[in-house]
């Protein structure tokens, strides 16, 4: 793990990390991440049975072969494999693997595996992985233990990378702050290429990712950018303020790590700096911690949309999952013992037409049906950054727009069906005009939930699908029977 920010010629220490730079579409064919390249999968280790292989080697003790196996598979490969195996093994097979690689490792398992992996290794090898993680990894570790266990793994950093780490620590986990890396390559603005091409051989082995390269002033304000490319094909003696992009696209320590993938995506960046109000470079957020915020707020709002607690998945046992879910399912129970109750009060109306019942399932399911529809194109929406704020009235007309063509369509389907089954107009009508009605309050609902949330700063995603459908199955219930009794017994006399 490198002490700081890689740079040359430059003082001062580095904050937290602030996006790349622009316009790197295209210039770099190796993906951003790790400085150290990992050994690709091929060869004897990645041939058919290596995890059997690398089994029997760990069980017979046999650390020469364990580890000239494991140096040729991917370490997000013996990531899993290690994740398969018993607790001994595992700590076995990390104490026999170099620093490097072991750190690679064990970045990429899950935190709460990574605690128990550092605490069995012993404190010299935990302490020696620990260097060899990046600053960023180790930041998310400690983050997660309790402050007592975290600040006994700090205690196993040299001073200048647990200062680092403690930089790290001091944003929140879903910023750019949080997100960020401070191994990064910046140059004084004052060297020529052949000088930052010298001092990226010096640099890079200890650096996060060497694709970008920085240009800072002496005052370490970011002044430019340029791609590794650009720096190798430029003239030897080319200052590389000439060779540099000034037109940066930089975020702020404090940016909604959402916020921080669109940019990456939008500017189809391998890495974007973070900056400080001055203009001072703090880090970087690569690419690789971009998809793994992507996946995380993805499965997070799919959770959401299902009413399912974000932690049911990463419980253990199955009374722990039912535990975590039974809380959201008895509250939507309960939501729908409302249904049973609007259904109680037109009582004299079932009474009477008894085949009015037959369609409660009906017109509850397709009000559902439209109302998730609405709610998911909204939630995408917001999400992706297609609908801003303000927008509200537009995304809401153009969703009743939709809404009545499909009631519409809708009514006159179920109107024409339920006369074909019953051969009763009036019922027939009132199934048609309950259907159209529904159908346009539920593409109402499912768009006005989301935009009221958004408009009230809370996560769009917690109006989940089961939320609305409960509350579309009481409101369309509510309609049908009004509809009912409007169009049979009123109108009739």
């Amino acid at each position: 793990m490198a002490g700081g920010m890689e740079r040359e010629r430059t003082g001062g220490s580095p904050g937290p990390v602030g996006p790349g730079a622009g316009g790197a579409r295209g210039d770099e064919p190796a993906p951003a991440g790790s400085g150290s390249e990992a050994a690709p999968a091929h060869g004897a280790a990645a041939a058919k049975g290596w995890e059997e292989q690398l089994a029997r080697a760990v069980a017979a003790g046999e650390a020469e072969a364990a580890v000239r196996l494991a140096a040729e598979v991917h370490p997000a490969d013996l990531a899993e494999f290690v994740l398969k195996m018993p607790a001994e093994a595992r700590s076995r097979l990390l104490a026999w693997l170099p620093p490097e690689q072991a750190a690679q490792v064990v970045e990429e398992l899950p935190a709460a595996v990574q605690s128990e992996v550092l605490a069995v290794l012993g404190r010299r090898r935990a302490g020696a992985v620990l260097e060899e993680m990046s600053s960023d990894e180790v930041a998310d570790l400690l983050g997660e233990l309790p402050p007592q266990r975290a600040v006994d793994l700090l205690g196993l950093l040299q001073e200048d990378e647990a200062a680092d780490v403690r930089s790290l620590l001091a944003y929140l986990d879903d910023t750019a702050g949080g997100l960020m890396t401070t191994e990064f390559v910046a140059l004084q603005d004052d060297l020529t290429a052949a000088e930052a091409i010298d001092a990226l051989r010096r640099l890079a082995p200890d650096a996060e990712t060497i694709y970008y390269v920085y240009v800072v002033d002496r005052e370490e304000r970011l002044q430019g950018v340029l791609s590794l490319r650009e720096l190798i094909v430029a003239p030897p003696e080319t200052p590389i303020r000439q060779i540099m992009r000034t037109r940066v696209v930089t975020v702020p320590p404090d940016m909604d790590q959402e916020e921080v993938a669109r940019v990456v995506a939008k500017y189809d960046l391998l890495a974007v700096p973070v900056v400080d109000g001055a203009g001072r470079i703090l880090g970087i957020v690569t690419v690789d911690d971009v998809v793994d915020v992507l996946e995380e707020e993805a499965s997070e709002d799919i959770y959401r949309l299902t009413a399912t607690p974000h932690g049911v998945a990463a419980a253990g046992s199955p009374w722990l999952r039912a535990r975590l879910r039974l809380p959201w399912l008895v509250g939507l129970l309960l939501g729908e013992l409302v249904v049973a109750k609007v259904i109680q009060g037109f009582e004299g109306t079932l009474e009477r037409v008894a085949q009015l019942a037959y369609f409660i399932p009906l017109l509850a399911a397709t009000a559902g049906n439209v109302g998730t529809q609405s709610l998911a194109t909204a939630v995408r929406g917001l999400a992706t950054g297609e609908i801003a704020r303000g927008q509200a009235p537009r995304v809401l007309l153009r969703e009743l727009q939709v809404g009545l063509l499909l009631a519409v369509a809708l009514a006159a389907t179920s109107a024409v069906l339920v006369y074909a089954v019953l051969g009763d107009g009036p019922v027939a009508v009132t199934v048609g005009v309950a259907m159209g009605v529904n159908t346009l309050v539920a593409a109402a609902i499912g768009v006005l939930v989301p935009l009221a949330l958004h408009w009230l700063r809370v996560d769009p995603a917690v109006a989940s699908g089961p939320f609305v459908t409960t509350t579309l199955d009481v409101v369309g219930t509510l309609v049908y029977f009004l509809t009912a009794t409007w169009l049979l017994f009123r109108a009739a006399g």
